[in-house]
Order: C-alpha cells, then structure tokens, then sequence
C-alpha cells in the first residue's frame, strides 16, 4: 500500500510569515494539518533586513503550525520573491552522430547543459532551470524525444535567478531554526501550481502574486513557463499612499485600507465619509471615501502597469482562451478584477486545484496559495527525482543551480 507524505510550504513575506503543514496522499490528494502564521518584521520587500527580528518571528510561525497540525518540522520548501529575481529563455541544440539511429539520453543531457550554459551576473544564483520543449529537427514541440529518430536536438529552457545573498539570507533565518531547505522555490511558480489547471497552462496563463512588499508574476504559455519577473511595489505602498495623502498614521492608513477600500465602480456615493474615532496616538477624522478609493486604485493601476511593461519587453503576445490568475494579500481588495481587466484586456479567472481537504477556508483564500503551491512543489520533487540526503541541496548550488530542470 502505498504511504502518504507529509510536506511543509514557508512563506516568508513582508506582511506575514505563513507556514502551511499537508498529508499528501498517493492519488494526489492533499489535506491540510495545521497553518502557523506571526506578523512578518525585519522583512522589507521580501528580503531579511532584520536578521533576529525575522528568526523570531518565523519561530513563532513555525511553533504555531506544529501545535495545530500535531507534527514535528524539521525541513521545508521555501518560497523567495524579490524585485531582484529575474528571468530569461535560452536554448541549446546539438547534432545528433550519424552512427546513432535514436536520440539518446546522453544526447539530452548534453542539450540541457547547452540550454543551462548561460552568463548572469556574478553576484546571481540560478533558482530554477525549467524546461520548455524539446524540439527534433526544427518539428513541432515534443515533451520526451528519447528514442526518436532525428539530426538535430533543441532544448528550450526557462531560467529563473536572483542575487545570492539575499536568497542565502533567507536559507540561513531557516537553518539556524535549525530547519532543513528541500528546495527554493519563486513564489508566484508555486503558486501557479495550486490556482492553475493543465488546461490553463496549455490555453495561457498570467498568475500574478500581489504580496505587500513586491508584485510576483509568472505567464504560461503552450503548457510551460514563458516569462516571470518581480516589481518592487505591493500593498504597503498603498498603506504609505493613504497615509500620506490623508495625513494618516499607517496603522490607521492600514485599518482604513482593509475595512473600507474598494476600486468596485460604484461602490460609494459621492460625499460619503468614514469616521475615525479618537484614540491615543491619533485625533478622530472624518475621510471621504471616494478619495480613498482613488488613492488605492491610482497605486494600483501603477503596479499592474509595471508588470505589463515588464511582459511587454518580452513581447508577451496573449492568444485566445488566456486568462490572469490572482492571489496574495493585494488580491482580496474589493473590485480588483475590473481594474486588471481593464489594464490588461484580459479575463480574471477563479483558479482551479486538485482535491485539498482539511482547514477549507484555508486554501480557498489567496492569500495562502504560494505555501500550499509549494506542497504541490513538493509532490513534484519527490515524484520526478531520487530521494537526497540532508542538505543535498547544497551541491546543486554549488554546481551552480538552486533549483532543477522538472516541468512545472
């Protein structure tokens, strides 16, 4: 009989620190065990700046998520994000020997070298190597060409790296818990593997990840990933925004935002107020609503204009049947899929999961899907490569790549 798993998904974010614990069970079916999350400090757009503030913090995520789901953690999948994390696509071809009647595995190897052998800059670490297609004689995509017939083999390769301090940063807040890393995973690719279906991939998808410090995003395209990237603005610029237009101390700014925000057209009538009472840091006001909202969709509008510069410059060219995935923090404002479908002139869709049970209002929420994404990462990993020992993660780094060259 086969077993169940148990894996755990780390988010370390600029709000929050989120720790998701899960059985994974062999048809793939997840349930959910326990959630620990603690008020994320030391942390400024996704990265440590605050080494002891931010341990602290994730240890009291970490002992909130063991007392709730009954399990003992001694190694995660991690999520980083981060303005710094960029990306590119490369390929490697090879000529196959004409004494050689099929493509070989040796010949795949090879081409996955040819594909990986790519310059960054020296102060980057390789994430993630993901694998697009594979092409034979210059023909239509194929997803295993071992065994084919062919000249000519082509690797196409999706590369994701960011600067490797401040990812080292991250791995040593965990391991001086002390906590395994199984593996680093970019949040919004995480993600994508909880809100998005095959058909999603296949038809073309834009998963954006609105945190409070940074703005992730990925874009599949033909079933693999073609473009990711990061922008430095999230929700905390909003909180920044309100509190500075309306003369508002940000805890009262970050009140007035989550309770009364909204970007829904006709949400308010014009004149309509909202008292802030009196308290000891603060002299009550009377704040009208529909300069709120402005405020709060102005920034908005600013932060999805970011990201669709950043896919403009790599000439993103959506088809029929595309569709833009929302989750994070940022992603629960009121009428925020009107305002992305009218910057993007695409539809907003509701994401689609395999079966999870357990703690439902849990993963129903966005806000959760990049450390339930990582389980998923998760089954990936165990599915697709050999168990490693403890910290096996470090010859990977060391040979250059964090990450590994599965399909996700």
């Amino acid at each position: 009989m086969a077993k169940t798993n148990i894996h755990v998904g780390l988010e370390i974010g600029t709000a929050k620190i989120c720790v998701v614990v899960a059985e994974v069970r062999p048809d793939g079916a997840m349930k959910i065990l326990g959630v620990g999350q603690a008020p994320s400090r030391g942390v400024r757009k996704g990265e440590i700046v605050d080494f002891n503030t931010a341990q602290t913090c994730l240890h009291d995520a970490l002992v909130r998520a063991e007392e709730r789901s009954d399990v003992m953690i001694r190694s995660v999948m991690m999520a980083v994000t981060g303005p710094h994390i960029q990306s590119l696509n490369n390929r490697g071809r090879i000529s196959i020997a004409e004494e050689q009647n099929e493509i070989s595995y040796d010949d795949l190897a090879e081409a996955k070298d040819m594909a990986r052998n790519v310059q960054v800059p020296s102060d980057n670490v390789f994430i993630h190597s993901i694998i697009r297609h594979y092409y034979v004689d210059g023909g239509e995509r194929v997803l295993n060409p071992v065994g084919m017939e062919g000249r000519r083999l082509e690797a196409d390769y999706h590369i994701i790296h960011g600067l490797r301090g401040r990812i080292h940063n991250a791995m040593r807040c965990v391991r001086e818990i002390p906590l395994e890393v199984e593996d680093v995973v970019f949040a919004p690719v995480a993600a994508a593997q909880v809100l998005l279906a095959r058909e999603d991939k296949e038809n073309g998808a834009l998963v954006i990840d609105l945190g409070a410090g940074t703005t992730d995003f990925v874009v599949y395209q033909e079933g693999s990933i073609s473009i990711s990237g990061s922008v430095g603005i999230g929700g905390d610029h909003i909180t920044n925004d309100i509190g500075v237009v309306l003369k508002l101390p940000m805890v009262e700014a970050e009140k007035l935002k989550l309770k009364h925000g909204t970007v829904r057209p006709g949400a308010v009538e014009p004149g309509e107020t909202v008292h802030i009472e009196d308290n000891a840091r603060f002299t009550g006001m009377e704040i009208d609503r529909e300069m709120l909202n402005q405020i709060i969709e102005m920034r908005l509008r600013e932060t999805l204009d970011e990201v669709k510069k950043k896919l403009a410059s790599e000439n993103f060219l959506p088809g029929g049947g595309f569709g833009i995935f929302l989750c994070g923090g940022g992603s629960l404002v009121d009428g925020l899929s009107t305002i992305v479908e009218d910057v993007f002139g695409l539809q907003v869709r509701r994401g689609n999961s395999a079966p999870i049970s357990g703690l439902n209002s849990t993963f129903e929420n966005p806000q959760y899907a990049v450390p339930i994404g990582l389980i998923r990462y998760a089954q990936l990993v165990e599915r697709e490569r050999p168990k490693r020992g403890p910290f096996g993660w470090i010859v990977d780094q060391v040979g250059g790549f964090l990450g590994s060259t599965r399909r996700v």
